[in-house]
């Protein structure tokens, strides 16, 4: 029998609202997603009154059908169902606000030097950090007095110190103490870096990602799990341990750690955006990582708005969102410039410098459109010049991708809106060996090669998200672009004779694209134990496993050498020069 018109109302809203009920806690929780669930629960929960009373006394012959299609004659077990998805939505709009970890403690390890290494802590009472080297035979050594912290409501009870004359390449243990020296959390262990000055090579591994939404895809009362930091809790300390690459010594964070307006808008004030990064620091999925591994952070548009532009003039909300992030993430990365977010540092003869993204970057409707800034770029340009001659890998990290293949709001949120700009600095990677750029954003992975006439060509590998939602029904990434550049290209006649012949090839090309996934990040291996023949190894991971594999023999180089005796300081020499009261011997160069 069919349907009364205003029951086949009720019963399409119900329908809808189901699916967009499912779309916005399982696939992209947008604002948009929001408010077509709400229209169509208002209508449906509005009709109800008004359904005609059912006067059939047969009993229904197939009430999972009428369930499904959301027939008025199984009205209960609908209102049942619908009620459920609606409260499961509440839940997961209103779990930042019901859940603010105002009681939130935690330490973790930032930024490391081969002599220093930024620990921040939050705690609602003085503390001391205690540190000593760590030995693996069982020997503890005492501890070591560290900074005192002192923690007040305008940092949100956060405070940042830096341990110095530690040695390099060497394993250390930290603790935070109260007052009296009682150690409250830790010990926890850290690795500082090789010392940069030497030319030997070197062989370690990092991990990046960006973009964190918590709780996603939904699953009831699971508010505080973060899922994609529990499989690579996993990736990075198995048990028992069967990995035969290094372990990784630090994870860079591309941007976009908090969503400020998914799924709903948080409120301008720094508290409120505070509020957004106790909640990812409580959870014990990151606490798995953050504290065993030292992190490096940027930031991208979420932690402020959707596509943030800051123009140089630092318009609502900046202020109160980057004070939040500066607590939280940035005091613990490198020492930048003066009241700066962008940074560089090295890892032996591996160079980074991280971009910031969003706080320079002019509009498009400007003549000469801009991402970074007069200053950042010439310290941009300054850093290459300087890393040419001292290190085997540059690593150039931008929060959005340096590509113009992807399409959509991509065209102008990344380097594709600012194409002067782009070029000028592509054309300063070719002349440049084994520049790789590192990405996030677009919740995609994408391998990219940028191709030159007669210079280096320069890698990119996007790597998104971290944990958040992807993107299931659009592909907006181009395999290859219009513009090409002359190569030479050897090839084999019949004859069996080689010759060279020009071929036009893209200026940027996908190499691998897989844009699917909840969970991704790439593992980067560089192992220049070779310095004729660096190798760069990428492995992408999705869902917790191994997906793709790349592997890069970088150019040969020849680094500048440099004499730093504390590296060479054998653990019982270290100890004479202690005693002696000599300290770091690293230093005296």
């Amino acid at each position: 029998m069919p349907l009364e018109p205003l029951a086949a109302v009720h019963a399409a809203a119900s329908l809808l609202f189901r699916l967009s009920s499912c779309l916005f806690l399982r696939v992209v929780p947008s604002p948009l997603a929001l408010k077509a669930l709400g229209v169509f629960a208002l209508a449906y929960f509005t009709t109800i009154p008004f359904l005609p009373a059912s006067n059939s006394t047969t009993p229904e012959t197939r009430p999972y059908r009428a369930v499904a299609l959301s027939l008025p004659s199984q009205l209960r077990a609908n209102l049942a169902l619908n009620g459920l998805l609606l409260l499961m939505v509440l839940e997961y709009i209103a779990t930042p606000f019901l859940d603010p970890a105002t009681n939130l403690s935690f330490s973790r390890v930032g930024a490391v030097s081969s002599s220093t290494a930024k620990i921040s802590v939050r705690s609602l009472d003085a503390a001391q950090l205690l540190y000593r080297e760590f030995r693996p035979e069982g020997t503890e050594l005492s501890w070591k007095s560290g900074p005192t912290l002192s923690f007040s409501p305008e940092e949100d009870f956060v405070s940042t110190a830096k341990l110095s004359g530690l040695w390099p390449n060497t394993t250390y243990e930290y603790a935070v103490a109260d007052v009296n020296r009682t150690v409250v959390s830790g010990p926890f262990a850290f690795q500082t870096f090789p010392d940069a000055r030497l030319s030997t090579g070197s062989h370690f591994r990092f991990v990046a990602s960006s973009c964190i939404q918590p709780a996603f895809p939904y699953l009831p009362f699971h508010g505080r799990k973060i899922k994609g930091f529990d499989q690579l809790a996993h990736y990075l300390f198995p048990e028992p341990e069967t990995q035969a690459a290094p372990l990784a010594q630090f994870l860079l964070f591309l941007g976009d750690f908090i969503y400020s307006d998914v799924p709903v808008k948080i409120a301008d004030d720094k508290d409120a955006y505070a509020r957004l990064y106790r909640r990812n620091y409580q959870s014990p999925s990151f606490r798995k990582v953050y504290e065993r591994l030292p992190i490096f952070h940027t930031y991208d548009d979420h932690e402020i708005e959707n596509n943030f532009i800051g123009a140089g003039l630092d318009p609502a909300p900046y202020t109160n969102a980057s004070a939040a992030y500066e607590i939280y993430n940035h005091n613990a990365n490198f020492d930048a410039p003066k009241d700066q977010h962008y940074y560089s540092f090295t890892y032996a003869d591996v160079a980074f410098f991280v971009m910031d993204t969003r706080r320079y970057r002019s509009g498009s409707e400007v003549e000469a459109p801009t991402m970074l800034g007069e200053t950042q770029l010439a310290a941009l340009h300054a850093w290459l010049s300087h890393a040419n001659n001292t290190a085997s890998f540059k690593f150039i990290v931008s929060s959005v991708p340096f590509t113009s293949l992807w399409g959509g709001d991509a065209s102008s949120d990344s380097w594709a809106g600012y194409a002067a700009e782009k070029a000028s600095i592509l054309e300063a990677l070719h002349s440049v060996p084994n520049v790789i750029i590192i990405s996030g954003d677009r919740h995609e992975f994408a391998s990219i090669e940028y191709a030159s006439e007669t210079l280096h060509p320069v890698h990119e590998y996007s790597t998104s998200p971290l944990n958040a939602f992807d993107i299931p029904f659009i592909r907006t990434l181009k395999k290859a672009s219009d513009e090409t550049v002359p190569r030479l290209q050897r090839v084999l006649s019949e004859e069996g004779e080689e010759t060279t012949e020009v071929v036009q090839v893209p200026k940027e090309r996908v190499l691998k694209y897989l844009a699917r996934g909840n969970t991704k990040w790439s593992s980067f291996e560089v192992d220049t134990t070779n310095l004729t023949q660096p190798i760069l190894r990428i492995e992408l991971s999705i869902g917790g496993k191994v997906r793709y594999t790349e592997e890069i023999i970088g150019a040969p180089v020849k680094l500048q050498v440099s004499n730093a005796i504390g590296a060479f300081v054998t653990t019982g020499i270290r100890e004479v020069f202690q005693k002696i009261g000599l300290g770091n011997p690293s230093r005296w160069f």
